[in-house]
């Protein structure tokens, strides 16, 4: 391109594409000539190393501003040249430049405001719902957000972006009319339940050779787009639905203790986010053999059942009610309301050590009010009655029996595995024999 042609492009790439008008008068009634026109070499490829001479691409104007009336295709192909043009200066400067830096930074701009001109922002409103979405208008302008429909970067600076309060489903304000999946927060509401099959595949072939979300062709072949198979569900997805994101797969969990991440699709990884810290797997009956090979498992088990056990002295307990103990756990309320179900968070917690630590502290504030700190709590205590010796003994005491049918607490060598008969139950029903006489006379 000649001196002049690339004069001329600069030229039009420094003023406004929407201002059609003459350029500003001077302060003395003439035109003011454009800052541009002092730097020519820009645009022919000579390099200069003056430092007190600033460059101009056309970025005086403000490139975050919202553009006022309309603009035709000749625009962008200005911007698109402008670029091109401050990429070949980029590779001509010297490496690690100030001049170089400065140009990646009106380079950046300039591709902004060519996004700007293909999305021109619209006043949109702070909440849609769509398929049983919830979308919230987004004001945060970080730039580090993907949408999920197109795959691309959302500009959080010059493009209005929205969140599913539901699902947290993103994508830009003009995507939204595209999107086919509902959210993923409905199936958490109907159906809390994992699927416990390891990666069930059902081949390709059933599928039609279609992603099993949107009905794209795939293949494993790559042609017409690549097949990526979700380790949770077993089913193929084409790479909009799947981008190789991993997860925990809760069956590979349960049968074979295993904790390390596969790659699942879009809706799977949302879906097992929601799922985690849901407490719906009773592993006695998926797998009680679980028990039998993972200690860790035997220690949380015994630690909740104590807990179950504490719980009444805390219900009855003025003091440990002001104290809220049992809030100590109400990030995992099913510790105080069973010892059977588990969360995929207790299982991965219990195998990498943090479950047991802080169930085991909270365990030992817990013992430490009802046997130590409140004469309440101490006055519900036991005596053995088998012995008539030893210290008060509580039902949660690891050298303790408790009778299955008034739960009367003994020491363990005094009464196991109810092989004696227990002196309280032996006396309510003697009882229950003289009441019986009594009725009759009555």
């Amino acid at each position: 391109m000649e001196y002049d042609e690339r004069l001329a492009l600069f030229r039009q790439t420094r003023l406004n594409p929407f201002d059609r008008g003459e350029e500003e008068d001077g302060p003395q009634g003439g035109k003011t000539p454009p800052l541009h026109e002092a730097r020519p070499e820009l645009f022919s490829g000579t390099r200069t190393h003056s430092s007190d001479r600033t460059m101009d691409l056309g970025l005086a104007e403000d490139h975050f501003s919202r553009p006022m009336g309309s603009f035709v295709a000749f625009d962008i192909e200005k911007l698109k040249m402008a670029i091109e043009e401050c990429k070949k200066l980029i590779l001509e400067l010297p490496e690690h430049s100030e001049r170089q830096k400065d140009t990646v930074v009106k380079l950046i701009h300039l591709r902004l405001k060519l996004q700007e001109l293909k999305d021109p922002e619209e006043d949109e409103p702070n909440l849609r719902v769509l398929l049983e979405h919830r979308f919230s208008k987004e004001k945060s302008k970080s730039v580090k957000q993907t949408c999920d429909k197109c795959g691309t970067i959302i500009w959080g600076l010059i493009q209005t972006w929205y969140t599913c309060t539901g699902c947290y489903y993103r994508c830009h304000s003009k995507c939204m009319n595209l999107i086919t999946k509902p959210c993923v927060r409905v199936k958490v509401s109907h159906q809390s339940e994992y699927e416990l099959s390891i990666c069930p595949e059902i081949g390709l072939d059933r599928q039609d050779y279609r992603c099993a979300e949107c009905r794209t062709p795939i293949s494993l072949r790559g042609v017409p787009t690549e097949a990526r198979q979700c380790d949770y569900t077993g089913q193929y997805y084409c790479s909009t639905c799947h981008w190789n994101d991993s997860a925990v797969v809760p069956a590979r969990v349960i049968h074979n203790w295993e904790f390390d991440p596969r790659k699942v699709c879009r809706s799977s990884m949302r879906y097992l986010a929601l799922m985690i810290s849901r407490p719906v797997l009773r592993l006695k009956e998926i797998n009680p053999l679980l028990f039998n090979f993972v200690e860790e498992l035997v220690e949380i088990r015994k630690l909740r059942q104590d807990i179950l056990l504490m719980k009444p002295y805390f219900i009855t307990c003025k003091e440990a009610m002001e104290a809220r103990l049992l809030l100590q756990l109400q990030d995992r309320q099913h510790f105080v309301e069973n010892d059977d179900m588990y969360s995929l968070q207790d299982l991965i917690d219990i195998s990498s050590g943090r479950l047991s630590c802080s169930l085991t502290e909270i365990h030992t504030t817990f013992a430490k009010h009802i046997k130590l700190d409140c004469e309440r709590c101490q006055a519900k205590g036991f005596v053995c009655e088998l012995c008539k010796e030893g210290d008060i003994l509580f039902p949660f005491d690891s050298h303790t029996s408790v009778c299955y049918d008034c739960s009367a607490v003994f020491h363990r060598d005094c009464y196991y595995d109810n092989s004696t008969t227990c002196p309280r139950c032996a006396r309510m029903t003697d009882r229950k024999q003289d009441e019986v006489p009594d009725l009759k006379d009555a």
